[in-house]
């Protein structure tokens, strides 16, 4: 509470005079009246040191802040080693977006997105106790939202719905009508595949729409191959698919279809044998065939899933409600 003005020599205040340190010119930063005026209000800190100089609080309340600008560059980029990464190409760091949220919003009101991909906004606003719309033109996006949302909040997720996501084999025909690589994105969503392609439309897919992979083996990935027909189908696409496996050196091989198979392309898949688990001695299908309706209806693929290697990396649990104390310093 002393400082240093040329020419002035500090007073005695309480018993203190601020020259006790030696330092000639030291004074009280405001009159003794209000120095009172501080005591009364309990804004005095009295070190417990003898000879000490008395120190004056401050709250953050009494300061009016220093306003944000529109350079930010204390939030850095989400390292793939991050328990926040995902893994998606154009994912936004959680405190980027709970920064904007909490200074342009309140508790309840509605945080809309429009090109949500992998779902940051959403889930900042969930966890901070907003309603939110999140809007992203591939199922790609809304798959691994979905999953997010899921693994973030458990049953602390607040009911949502999802427009515009198929619901029965209508609904599929009408999105393979519009676009088929979003059928084929959306058909993988049901069984928690990958697509092979990421999250661009691909050309030359070598026979491989998606892929799961699992262990169960210890040291050794085992995948299963993933390939999806809107249309019309037939025996040659089961011999394809055969192929694939072999050549990608893959365990099982998965047809996902829109229309029912034929019965040759069911006795060929049955002919393909089964592949074994060397850890849990299980058979399952090498060759398998399941239609949208099957899928919708609740059927899964048969394979060890229980050891399967997320098609994402999942999102951190966490607390709706809870605010994050931003660590501008983290990698």
């Amino acid at each position: 509470m002393s400082g240093k003005r040329n020419g002035e020599t500090g007073k005695i205040w309480n018993s203190i005079n601020p020259n006790i340190r030696g330092a000639l010119g030291m004074h009280w930063i405001t009159t003794p009246k209000k120095l009172d005026e501080y005591e009364r209000k309990g804004l005095v800190h009295w070190p417990q040191k003898k000879g000490g100089t008395p120190r004056l609080k401050y709250y953050l309340d009494q300061t009016p802040g220093v306003p944000q600008n529109d350079m930010w560059d204390d939030i850095r980029l989400i390292p793939s080693q991050s328990k926040e990464y995902l893994g998606y190409p154009t994912q936004k760091p959680e405190a980027l977006l709970e920064r904007i949220i909490n200074a342009s919003s309140n508790e309840g009101d509605v945080v809309l997105d429009p090109f949500c991909g992998c779902g940051t906004a959403v889930a900042v606003a969930e966890r901070l106790k907003r309603r939110w719309i999140g809007i992203d033109i591939t199922h790609l996006a809304i798959t691994l939202m979905k999953k997010r949302l899921d693994d973030t909040f458990g049953k602390e997720l607040s009911p949502y719905k999802v427009e515009g996501e198929p619901e029965d084999l209508s609904g599929a025909r009408e999105l393979f009508k519009i676009d088929p690589y979003q059928l084929q994105w959306w058909a993988l969503g049901l069984v928690d595949g990958k697509p092979a392609g990421g999250t661009k439309k691909k050309g030359a897919d070598r026979g491989i729409d998606g892929y799961i992979n699992f262990f169960d083996e210890p040291g050794k990935v085992k995948r299963v191959i993933i390939s999806v027909k809107g249309g019309k189908v037939q025996s040659p696409y089961i011999r394809d698919l055969k192929g694939v496996v072999e050549r990608e050196d893959a365990q099982i091989g998965l047809l996902i279809t829109l229309e029912p198979p034929t019965k040759p392309m069911i006795k060929e898949a049955a002919e393909a044998g089964f592949y074994e688990s060397p850890l849990i001695g299980k058979k399952y299908p090498k060759i398998q065939i399941l239609t949208i309706e099957e899928l919708l209806e609740g059927r899964e693929l048969e394979y060890p899933k229980g050891l399967r290697m997320e098609m994402f990396a999942k999102a951190k649990r966490q607390e709706k409600g809870s605010g994050k104390v931003e660590n501008l310093f983290e990698e």
